[in-house]
């Protein structure tokens, strides 16, 4: 007898054995499902020290445009840096997805703290008018934490706006470091991206394509 038919009964077995675990978990999933039947507008934040914050949040960006779903998008610090998501979006998608660049680059390029405050007020007023329009369906508010974190913008008005002005349906999506705790409270979705490695510790510069 080979080995090839020796094996087979217990590979009939194993074969068995994994479609009858996999038929229960199907099961428990449709259950699950079933009991999921709200829609609603969510808070999304992504922080964290790990590459990928502001990645997440233009991917449902993509998806929202993809599905034909008007969007819009308000960077309030990487003004100074030319992206390939921006050129892209204001190129192909501008009829689906604004984009507002408000912001003069990192608070350590502009190094004036008045002016960065005002730049970030100034991003705010359009990100509320944004959000308050209820045709768009998700708006990015990319970095905003910075700003909130240097406290150029009050993260008490950021929390009462977003619970009692933000439409019931509009997805609002917050990204950039150092979240506020307050922030992450009211989430609905809250991601932190953990710094596991990044090349440049290892003296590779940000690179087009992967960083813009």
């Amino acid at each position: 007898m080979s080995d090839e038919t020796a094996n087979e009964p217990t590979a009939e077995k194993d074969e068995a054995r994994h479609a009858m675990k996999m038929a229960k978990k199907k099961t428990a999933r449709e259950k699950i499902m079933a009991t999921k039947t709200d829609e609603k507008g969510l808070i999304i934040v992504h922080t964290g020290k790990g590459k990928g914050k502001s990645t997440a949040g233009f991917g449902m960006i993509f998806r929202h445009i993809a599905h034909g779903m008007p969007c819009a998008v308000v960077q309030f610090i990487k003004g100074a840096m030319q992206t390939g998501e921006r050129d892209l979006i204001e190129k192909h998608f501008g009829d689906l997805c604004q984009f507002y660049t408000l912001g003069e680059g990192f608070t350590w390029e502009t190094q004036d703290r008045a002016r960065d405050v005002a730049m970030a007020e100034k991003a705010w007023e359009k990100a509320k008018e944004l959000i308050r329009d209820e045709r768009n369906s998700m708006v990015l508010l990319d970095e905003i934490n910075i700003a909130l974190r240097y406290d150029y913008i009050d993260i008490a008005e950021v929390i009462r706006f977003l619970r009692e002005e933000k439409p019931h349906m509009t997805h609002v999506v917050l990204t950039g470091r150092n979240a506020k705790e307050d922030l992450i409270e009211i989430a609905d979705l809250a991601t932190e991206m953990e710094l596991v490695k990044h090349p440049f510790r290892s003296g590779i510069k940000a690179q087009k394509g992967v960083e813009f």
